[in-house]
Parts: structure tokens; sequence; C-alpha cells
């Protein structure tokens, strides 16, 4: 029998699957028109049609790496990387301009010639600016006075015949100092004198300390004291000066006529009397010191004549002054005194 004779209206519909290729289903009665080669040709171009339209579906969906890693990064640690890449930039600058060396600054140099120097010599001139410096090689005297409305920077030594005056002199180091007069001396540290010193006034308002022996032709001091196990030595006589007292007299204990003095000190002095007729026990002069005591002075009296050892004498005393006094009546018509002693 003849293939061609076969009824294909029974035949199953050709299945064509591959992996990649969908299936494929034909009528009979197209599949019998068309040649095996147009079917593969067909199948070909389904398969075509497949691919490009599973490419067109896939595109949307890729994005390129730049885009995927620029959503990834933050906008504001971008500026942040930007503040900190300048300010290094900056301050890498500033560090190169710092290691630079400095320009030291150069003053231009005129020489001066014979004939400036004889217009110098015949008037006044003016030679040269403020930039500019004049640069003496040799020595160089003048006679007249000089004005320097500047400074005067001395490198080496200054010498001067004369004297040197001035508002104000300010000496850092070490002065060798010949002979020196000052009219006012204020030494704010500490004053070391080696050798002998000779002075005509001396005041100090602060606190002094003498190690060694000091002798002085004349001490005035308002208060004198001796500290520790000290000793006061005086060789010769002590003199207790100061303004006289006054004096009260009482005829009553003088008797008629007498009479009473005082000299002295309000510290030491001695008492005259002269007492008259008939004197009477009682007080007989009293002395009140140019000077009050701050406290209750002590008073020592000592009896000067025969007259005043006979007296029963006895003291009375405060601060303002002190009285002799007697507890019997004082011989009549005598002379005599008492030394008195005053202190506290």
């Amino acid at each position: 029998m003849n293939p061609e004779d076969k009824d294909t209206s029974t035949d199953k519909p050709v299945d064509h699957t591959t992996d990649d290729t969908p299936v494929v289903q034909e009528s009979p009665a197209d599949a019998l028109s068309r040649t095996p080669d147009d079917l593969a040709d067909e199948r070909e171009a389904t398969k075509t049609e497949q691919s490009d339209s599973s490419n067109a579906e896939e595109a949307p969906k890729k994005i390129s790496k730049a885009r995927r890693l620029f959503k990834k990064i933050n906008v504001y640690l971008l500026l942040f990387i930007l503040v900190v890449i300048v300010s290094i930039i900056i301050t890498w600058v500033f560090y190169l301009n710092s290691q630079k060396p400095a320009i030291v600054p150069t003053i231009a140099g005129q020489e001066l010639t014979q004939e400036a120097l004889q217009d110098l010599a015949s008037k006044d001139t003016s030679v040269g600016g403020a930039s500019q410096t004049l640069t003496i090689q040799g020595n160089a005297v003048i006679d007249g006075q000089t004005l320097m409305r500047g400074n005067l920077n001395i490198a080496g030594n200054l010498q001067t015949g004369g004297s040197i005056q001035g508002p104000s002199l300010t000496i850092s180091g070490t002065s060798n100092l010949g002979t020196a007069q000052i009219n006012t001396l204020q030494i704010a540290n500490t004053l070391a004198i080696q050798g002998g010193t000779t002075m005509r006034e001396l005041s100090v308002s602060g606190a002094s300390t003498f190690n060694g022996p000091m002798t002085a032709a004349q001490i005035t001091t308002s208060r004198l004291i001796l500290s520790g196990n000290a000793s006061l030595e005086i060789p010769n006589h002590i003199s207790f000066t100061g303004p006289s007292p006054n004096r009260t007299v009482n005829s009553g204990p003088l008797g008629s006529g007498g009479t009473a003095s005082v000299s002295g000190s309000d510290t030491a002095g001695t008492v005259n009397i002269s007492t008259g007729n008939s004197p009477q026990s009682g007080c007989m002069i009293r002395i009140n010191f140019a000077q009050a005591f701050t406290k209750q002075p002590y008073v020592i009296i000592s009896p000067v004549g025969n007259a005043a050892s006979r007296t029963q004498y006895y003291v009375d005393r405060d601060q303002a002054g002190f009285s002799i006094c007697t507890s019997a009546p004082a011989p009549g018509n005598s002379s005599f005194g008492f030394d008195y002693f005053v202190t506290y």
C-alpha cells in the first residue's frame, strides 16, 4: 500500500518540542500542504520571534552598575568627603607657605660722595631717605651738636668725656660706677654693699636686717626693741632729752614765801624746792608731763640735800604727771631738791 493513500484524517498533529522551542501545532490540512523544508523554516522563525520577545521583556529590567552604585551612596556623605578634601588641600597649601624662608628686607646703600660731604659741611642738607642707611667705614668727628630723632643703637662700648643727661636710664646688665651722685635712689629688690658706705640720711620704711656691726654717729628712732638675749651696752652717758614738763606749786606745804621749780624732761629731771615760814604737810609741787603716758608710769625720786633727807616725802602719780608730797611739814626756810626718773 502506498503511503500516500493512507488516511491522514486520523493522524495527530505533529508536536515538535525542544528545550528552547515551544510546541507548534499545525492543522492536518496545513501540514499536508507544506513541505518538510517549509516546516523547518517556520519553526526557525517562531524560535527567533520568541527570543526577541524574551529579550524585549528583560531589557527594561537591566540597570547599569554605575546607577546601582550611585543609588547606594548618600548625597550628604559625598558633601562631607568633598569638604574634608578641600580642608586637606588648604592645610597643605598653608604648610608649604610656612616652610618658605622669610623675606629679609634689604636696605639700599648709597655712597656719600665728596660733594655731598661738602654740602653737609656748608649747609643743612638731607642725604638719602628713611629706607636708606648711611655707612661710614672710617672715623667720624662731629664738632657741633648732634640730634638723633630716632633710637640710637650702639654695638660697641659707649665712652663719654662729659655727663649723660636724660629723663630715664635703663640698664639691663651689670653696671660699674666709679662715683655716682643720686638725688633719689629707689631699690625694688635686694641691695648688696660690699665695702664701706657713708650716708648722710637714711630713711627706711620697711623692715631692715643688719647681720654685722653697724656704726652710726646718730640714730633717731621712735621705738627700739631688743629681742632674744640681746644686751644694750652704753659705754658713755645716757641723756633723756625732750620738752620740759609744766609745774603746779602749792603755797601751803611750801610755807610763806616758798618757791619750787623743775628742770629736765618727762623721763628724768630735778625739782628744786625752797621752803618759807611755817610749811604744812601735803603735796608741795605737781609735775605735769609734756606728753602723757599711755598707762600709769613708774616714778623714782631721790632726795638731794640734808633738808630733803629730813622730809617725810612720798609720790602721788598718774598718766598725766606726778606730785611730790610730805606726810609731815618740811623744814622751813630750807633749800633742797629731788631727782626723778620716770618709766613704764
